[in-house]
């Protein structure tokens, strides 16, 4: 591998954004060879001992990509102490892997896993705003206010407004129902949350999909390696969808839950098309 800039390097083992390690370097806390790096060096991280804070950065492993599909009850993060079973336990690999887009211990899904830091800093940063889609069933069946409301933006309890998203009514079940959400923001908890302050609880969630890459026919607590293609089509869309700012122009409300009907159902309302 040619020579980099230092803070290329740093991102990529997982030190957080370029910007940040520019801090780093130029704080004086990096080293390269025993020398204190300056903004601007360049090193090879096969050939060069580099330091930060006096720790070496070990030489780079060979680079993995995987689609976990994350059963319910299994924790996101490896906890110190904690007896529970965790992704980890569910990867028979060797070394350090990053996880791409955390869900909480009742939900399932499609976890990406990974020992590149620089593209697991461009998929985790809200500014790059990458796309998440979840299936989710909801105790009850909504009405058009919810899911608007839904789809422009909720306070939550905690004084969080949650950008606008992409919800469609799937279909019925039992007394509930399916949606598809797809949302870019990763607040903890967040469709629980919104689904507690509009009146729909919710019963499953399911992420099918993180950016490019889908969870398909990945069976529950199975893990596969990413294809060629599937780390191609992430690495560019990750260097392209970089968030704009953008105003606002309906403001997240909080939800008032209409009257109930006297025989205390809320009626399904839905266009006919």
């Amino acid at each position: 591998m040619a020579e980099e800039r230092l803070q290329k390097i740093l991102a990529r083992v997982g030190y957080g954004s370029r910007r940040a390690n520019e801090e780093l370097i130029i704080a004086g806390r990096v080293k390269v060879n025993n020398v204190v790096a300056t903004l601007g060096s360049k090193a090879d991280i096969n050939v060069d001992d580099i330091e930060v804070d006096g720790h070496v950065i070990p030489k780079p492993e060979k680079l993995v990509y995987i689609a976990l599909n994350k059963p319910r009850n299994v924790l996101s993060d490896q906890a110190v102490g904690d007896p529970r079973r965790n992704v980890r336990d569910l990867i028979d690999l060797p070394g350090h892997l990053f996880n791409v887009g955390r869900l909480d211990l009742e939900s399932e899904g499609l976890m990406l896993l990974t020992n590149d830091g620089d593209l697991t800093n461009k998929l985790t940063h809200p500014r790059y705003g990458h796309d998440k889609e979840y299936l989710v069933l909801v105790a009850s069946r909504p009405d058009d206010e919810q899911l608007e409301i839904w789809r422009r933006g909720v306070v939550l309890e905690d004084g969080f407004r949650t950008a606008p998203a992409k919800v469609s009514f799937l279909r019925v079940h039992g007394k509930g129902a399916w949606l598809n959400i797809v949302m870019k923001e990763g607040h903890k908890r967040q469709i629980r949350e919104i689904g507690r302050a509009i009146g729909l609880p919710i019963v499953k969630l399911i992420r099918v999909r993180i950016a490019t890459v889908l969870l398909g026919n990945l069976k529950t607590g199975e893990w596969r390696y990413l294809s060629t293609e599937e780390i191609k089509q992430l690495k560019e869309y990750s260097v392209a969808k970089k968030s704009s700012t953008k105003t606002r122009t309906d403001k997240p409300r909080r939800y008032q839950p209409k009257p109930r009907t006297n025989d205390g159902d809320q009626k399904l309302k839905r266009k006919n098309k």
